[in-house]
């Protein structure tokens, strides 16, 4: 493990692509358990650690995302939003946390959700008043939504490594990421006065949320031809996948007519890098993970942590710390595929439901994007609106309070997590 582990962190601080050093790191940890005999597991395990059909929904969500943002269904989406709740003290704010609720139906990506509203809600917040710090705090939290309530990438890769059920995944995230955003909007009206945030221009008006209901309709019904014909097992995630991609250029390409042939092939090539880096960190952690399982290391971590306590309540507690700590120095990715055959058999020594072990374990790794240092959504909205991390770190503190008392439900509560799936009969 000492070898492993210097070349490990060693690489990390030379900044070397995660994905590279997961499998250099592997290909160490091989080495040392036998020469060159067991060097022929790395290429065995790179091609297994993909050689799974459920991935294959990835880059079709990806692509999804990228259609929509292309497209003009991002805005219709802002405006039917802002026309429910824009009316509100902190109007704008209110309408980015709608609008990441509507959007995490669609993408299931932190990062797309925190780039797209970066470069418009980020913008249009600082015209009206806002505090760029704050704006930018507003998006981070709001973009936790988006791999939380399905679709959710994230949620895929755990399925798909430890044999549970996507679609009860997809189902136990809705609730959790409702909470998620209600209690953000509360962080928002608490703290609308002291900072003195402005009002919507408009009243309530039936009539604007009516028009812009219309103008929304086809790319509202995106989330509910994705999650409907999953939940109501009509295709599998995969299949969902693809039936959102041809949705979104059929409504973005043949009604809003905003797709042309040159943006076509823009996406397919943004898709293609962003499907490359994860499915390499996929594939180079495989050869880690595997490193691990042979020398029984995540039973050694089980054994640790019921040493410390054979209390069920303290063993989620202290899964939970050691996720939100590993989270904020590791890319969520690689932190999900390395601690998931870790964690997963432990939440059943103590009776944890599969679904709900792996909404909290996929919840909390996602509150580490907006956690720095590494937070990825931190240094997205830093690159697109130029404001400095620490300013937005500084400002997120509330959010990240309310997100953490969410996690502590999502693990607490499982009537409360598990009740769509249940519902659904996942």
């Amino acid at each position: 493990m000492t070898l492993v582990a210097i070349v490990f962190f060693g690489l990390m601080l030379l900044g070397v692509p995660v994905g590279i050093v997961l499998g250099v790191a592997g290909m160490a940890g091989l080495l040392q358990l036998g020469g060159l005999n067991f060097m022929g597991m790395a290429p065995q395990r790179f091609f297994g650690g993909l050689n799974l059909f459920t991935f294959m929904a990835m880059p079709f969500f990806i692509l999804a995302g990228e259609i929509m943002n292309r497209s003009g269904i991002t805005e219709r989406l802002i405006d039917f939003a802002d026309a429910l709740v824009g009316y509100l003290r902190g109007g704008l704010a209110h309408s980015n946390i709608v609008a990441s609720v509507l959007f995490a139906g669609m993408t299931g990506a932190a990062t797309s959700d925190a780039a797209t509203f970066g470069n418009t809600l980020v913008p249009a917040m600082v015209r009206k008043g806002y505090s760029r710090p704050f704006a930018c705090a507003v998006t981070a939290a709001g973009s936790i939504v988006g791999p939380t309530i399905p679709p959710s990438n994230l949620m895929v890769i755990y399925g798909s490594m430890m044999g549970v059920s996507i679609a009860g995944l997809f189902a136990a995230g809705i609730i959790p990421g409702l909470i998620i955003a209600l209690l953000c909007m509360g962080v928002i009206a608490a703290f609308s006065r002291r900072l003195r945030l402005p009002k919507g221009e408009r009243g309530p008006s039936l009539l604007h949320i009516v028009r812009s209901f219309r103008s929304s309709v086809l790319a509202i019904f995106m989330p509910v031809i994705i999650l409907g014909g999953i939940l109501g097992g009509i295709v599998t995630p995969t299949e969902a996948a693809a039936i959102a991609v041809l949705y979104a250029l059929v409504v973005g390409g043949l009604v809003y007519r905003r797709i042309t042939l040159r943006d076509l092939v823009d996406m397919l090539v943004r898709t293609a890098r962003v499907t490359g880096v994860v499915f390499l960190i996929i594939a180079s952690a495989s050869i880690l993970s595997w490193w691990m399982a042979f020398n029984q290391i995540p039973q050694a971590i089980a054994t640790s942590f019921l040493g410390i306590s054979h209390n069920p309540q303290v063993v989620i507690l202290l899964i939970l710390g050691l996720l939100l700590f590993v989270g904020m120095f590791i890319d969520i990715n690689a932190a999900l595929i390395i601690l998931a055959p870790v964690l997963a058999p432990l939440t059943l020594n103590i009776g944890m439901d599969p679904v709900q072990a792996g909404v909290m374990i996929v919840l909390a790794l996602n509150i580490s994007l907006m956690t720095p240092p590494v937070g990825a959504c931190l240094f997205v909205l830093s690159s697109v609106t130029g404001e400095r991390v620490e300013r937005i770190s500084a400002a997120l503190w509330p959010f990240i309070v309310v997100e953490v008392l969410a996690l502590l439900v999502v693990a607490y509560w499982s009537d409360l997590t598990l009740f769509l799936p249940r519902l659904f009969g996942f």
